[in-house]
């Protein structure tokens, strides 16, 4: 078994090792999407057990369309960032 010393320990949270502010935005944009994903879960999660009802159904369709519409919106933003601006 490896003991952990006091020195490990502390260097464990040094600043360094701290999400960048370029990171932290990146997080950021794709907080939509995280939370759609997560919503869709919740919408399947909850039929598991039971056969799903025409509002479970809906419930997951819309969750999906909500899961797609922010994974455009994310790849939209993206291909902005790269695509050179006309004229410049």
């Amino acid at each position: 078994m490896d003991d952990i010393t006091v020195a490990e320990a502390l260097t464990a949270f040094a600043p360094w090792l701290e999400p960048t502010a370029a990171e932290l935005d990146a997080i950021d944009a794709e907080m939509p999407l995280i939370t759609a994903e997560g919503d869709l879960l919740d919408a399947q999660i909850a039929t598991l057990d039971r056969t799903p009802t025409e509002l479970d159904t809906r419930r997951i369709r819309r969750a999906r369309r909500k899961v797609l519409a922010a994974r455009r919106e994310l790849a939209n933003l993206s291909a902005a960032a790269f695509t050179p601006e006309v004229g410049a």
